[in-house]
């Protein structure tokens, strides 16, 4: 084999493991989608379904307290909470994780004041980053109030717009 056919199957070789790692790190779930129900349990030891939130607007946002980028993410957050949630938008917050009383520590020191929390201690083999392809966080999905995703991983200047938009009435 010569030297140029040994660049190009290696350029070749290259693009095809970068699309793999791109497409197994996608999320399961896109924009039109239904968003799957599933049963949590809160920080406060509550059990509640996805579904029970149906009739309001909800960021599912999966993230970590060791998570750099989901920790300068979280004050944007709030903001959105503080604005959005008494015309109907809530933060449901999974916390994927290997270290329970860091996770706690990060929720109050981050004013991560909504009551939707749960915790996956088995950091990315979670049941819920398996259901929805988590590889990678910070990740989000913004529901509206008839369970379909209207956006997945959007910053939250763009999420911001969407719920002003659809909350505008309200």
């Amino acid at each position: 084999m010569n030297a140029r056919n040994w660049k190009i199957g290696l350029v070749l070789f290259g693009a095809a493991l970068a699309f793999y790692f791109y497409y197994y790190r996608q999320p399961r779930f896109v924009a039109g989608e239904k968003t799957p129900d599933f049963t949590a349990v809160l920080a406060d030891g509550k059990t509640v379904r996805f579904s029970d939130l149906r009739g309001r607007y909800v960021l599912l946002q999966f993230w970590g307290s060791w998570c750099g980028p989901c920790r300068a993410e979280n004050p944007h957050l709030r903001e959105l909470y503080r604005e959005y949630q008494p015309k109907g938008f809530e933060i449901f917050s999974v916390g994927i994780e290997r270290n329970q009383r860091a996770w706690q520590a990060a929720v109050l020191n981050d004013g991560m004041n909504w009551p939707y929390h749960t915790l996956e201690l088995n950091y990315f083999g979670g049941d819920l980053a398996r259901l929805f392809n988590i590889k990678s966080i910070p990740a989000t999905f913004l529901v509206n109030p008839d369970g379909v995703i209207m956006g997945v991983n959007q910053s939250p200047d763009q999420i911001n717009r969407m719920l002003r938009e659809a909350l505008s009435n309200r």
